[in-house]
């Protein structure tokens, strides 16, 4: 009785990655084809994960997840029980370490942001969405232009601003800057998830 009900609750949670995967495809705009083409997955077993007529496996999730750029606790949303404790699962964008402070929600997420010296290797484009971003400098030097300002936070300094103005963020010193910051959703995906840009050959 007791195996059923662990049953049960492990099919539950394994329905939920149909739709979160169909979900995550096009919020990036990509098609079947174009998850299959970087996953090595065929599109005919993606359409009956993501329709839930195939049962996912960890060999199927681990490329998933890679792709999707999150965790495959993310992926699946494991059921949290009664550990406060988040796991660190750190993420590496254009050379910067992202550790998850806090769990995934509809709200703001917080991270432990580490750059090292000279990341990104120069000033790129700023860039605007909506939100709210709240930065703290543990250590070293975080350079942020925001809206034709270019201001240099040293270790105990924060910073907060809309994110509709144009901004970008670095490190362009000679020693590593480690940061506190606070994201929303959509500040979320453009600094933690976002893929490179493709420079034209």
């Amino acid at each position: 009785m007791a195996n059923g009900g662990m049953d049960d609750d492990l099919g539950a949670v394994l329905d939920t990655v149909g739709p979160r995967l169909r979900a995550l495809r096009e919020q990036r705009g990509a098609t079947l084809a174009d998850v299959g083409d970087a996953t090595g997955i065929s599109v005919s077993t993606l359409s009956r994960l993501e329709s839930g007529l195939r049962r996912p496996t960890l060999e199927l999730l681990l490329p998933l997840a890679r792709f999707h750029e999150v965790t495959i606790d993310e992926l699946v949303d494991v059921p949290v029980g009664d550990d406060p404790r988040v796991p660190a699962h750190p993420t590496v964008r254009h050379g910067v370490t992202y550790v998850p402070l806090s769990r995934r929600g509809e709200g703001p997420r917080a991270f432990r942001m580490v750059y090292p010296p000279r990341t990104p290797a120069e000033v790129g484009e700023p860039r605007v969405h909506d939100g709210y971003e709240w930065l703290y400098v543990l250590s070293g030097t975080l350079r942020l232009v925001l809206g034709g300002r270019t201001l240099d936070l040293v270790g105990g300094e924060a910073a907060e601003f809309d994110t509709r103005v144009p901004h970008w963020l670095g490190n362009v010193s000679d020693a590593p800057a480690e940061v506190l910051a606070l994201y929303g959703p959509q500040g979320e995906r453009m600094h933690v998830r976002a893929r490179p840009r493709r420079r034209d050959a």
